[in-house]
């Protein structure tokens, strides 16, 4: 049970911990200098962060109050490791979605399934939406379903362990174009209409005066 709402970077680490024990598990714990070059990454990144290792340090203390992180002694460097799914109370294949929508922010069911795939890998895209579902339906929520953006074939999915998405809003506006860009449309319209109107009159009257058929 999460006790309370993520920061961004705290998002990031607890990510970027469950990503690079899959991706680089020869590496794995992680020290506070490749969890800091982890959470700079600029692929598969969305925000891209430029972090400071002391950053991150506070951050890992903080997800250690939380008993999302641990320490890992036992070397010359102190490393650290992930507790997502103890933690949060969700299986492998929900922390997989989990973390590369803390990664790469909204991404539709079918992104998902590709970009998760070194993490857990999803049969269809319906196994992947059936996990979503579950994860929506969640009291409280840790995934949410965004309205379809206009033009957009899928509706994107977000997560929702750093509190509400400010960008359902804006994607509900966005299906909705304002009154104003309405009437700028149609004005930008009836001048070009006006336009193709006033060059049809000086083509019939330059075809007038050269006795030719327009």
């Amino acid at each position: 049970m999460l006790k309370r709402d993520l920061t961004p970077l705290e998002a990031r680490v607890l990510a970027v911990l469950v990503e690079k024990e899959s991706t680089v598990p020869d590496s794995y714990p992680l020290s506070s200098n490749s969890l800091t070059a982890g959470c700079n990454q600029k692929t598969a990144r969305d925000p891209v962060m430029d972090v400071s290792e002391a950053e991150v340090l506070a951050t890992v203390e903080e997800l250690k109050t939380l008993s999302l992180v641990n320490t890992v002694s036992g070397s010359r460097v102190l490393r650290y490791e992930h507790n997502f799914a103890r933690g949060l109370g969700v299986p492998g294949a929900a922390m997989a979605l989990l973390t590369q929508l803390m990664l790469r922010g909204p991404q539709t069911a079918a992104e998902l399934r590709q970009n998760t795939e070194r993490l857990h890998r999803f049969a269809d895209v319906s196994s992947v939406e059936g996990f979503l579902e579950e994860l929506a339906e969640r009291e409280p929520a840790f995934a949410i379903k965004l309205p379809k953006a206009p033009g957009a074939r899928e509706a994107r999915w977000a997560q929702l362990l750093c509190g509400p998405v400010a960008s359902v809003d804006h994607a509900v506006a966005a299906a909705q174009p304002r009154d104003e860009e309405v009437a700028v449309q149609k004005a930008e319209l009836a001048a070009l209409r006006a336009e193709v109107a006033s060059l049809r009159q000086l083509v019939h009257r330059m075809a007038a005066e050269l006795g030719i058929e327009p």
